[in-house]
């Protein structure tokens, strides 16, 4: 096994003691490590990892959604792994690389997970992504340019995030995990 693999492991197990509620979306987690290769990598079309970013404005009230160009809907800055396993430096990059925001910084270990299906498009087949999800915190100057990937930016109130059924029941997960520990 790979050490990127062990540290993963590790890095869900510590993420599964703090949320005991989210036990059964570990196991899946844990299981697709165990008997896939290549789970960074887009070349697993069955499925496969990747990072996002809970991004929030330097005083932690406000979180920064983009309406994502292809899927229609508003969600968290993120994206494919690439075969880099180090999945806090991905949801960094895509923050960084989506939203144009100066000084991002991640902050701590994993802050949530979310599988869930992609539709095929193209020659690119249904499959799963494993998206572990980060704290990604903005300095002084929240200042964001909208890029190719969505059709707009916008800093929402954590608060507002949390009870807008019409948002993605996971963007509303972390708006209240973030809350709860606020």
């Amino acid at each position: 096994m790979q050490q990127p693999t062990i540290f993963m492991i590790r890095a869900l197990q510590r993420y599964c003691d703090q949320w005991q509620g989210e036990s059964a979306v570990v196991a899946q987690f844990d299981a697709f490590l165990h008997t896939q290769a290549d789970v960074f990598s887009r070349s697993n079309r069955s499925g496969h990892f990747t990072g996002s970013s809970w991004l929030v404005s330097a005083d932690g009230t406000r979180v920064l959604l983009m309406h994502h160009r292809k899927l229609g809907r508003w969600l968290q800055p993120g994206g494919h792994a690439d075969g880099d396993p180090e999945l806090a430096r991905v949801a960094l990059r895509e923050a960084q690389e989506e939203t144009g925001v100066a000084g991002l910084h991640v902050e701590g270990d994993i802050f949530d997970i979310d599988r869930h299906r992609i539709p095929a498009r193209g020659d690119e087949p249904e499959h799963w992504h494993y998206d572990v999800r980060y704290v990604v915190r903005a300095g002084a100057d929240e200042r964001f340019a909208v890029n190719q990937e969505s059709r707009a930016l916008a800093w929402r109130s954590v608060a507002d995030v949390a009870a807008d059924d019409s948002l993605d029941a996971s963007l509303r997960r972390m708006a209240r995990k973030w809350l709860a520990n606020a």
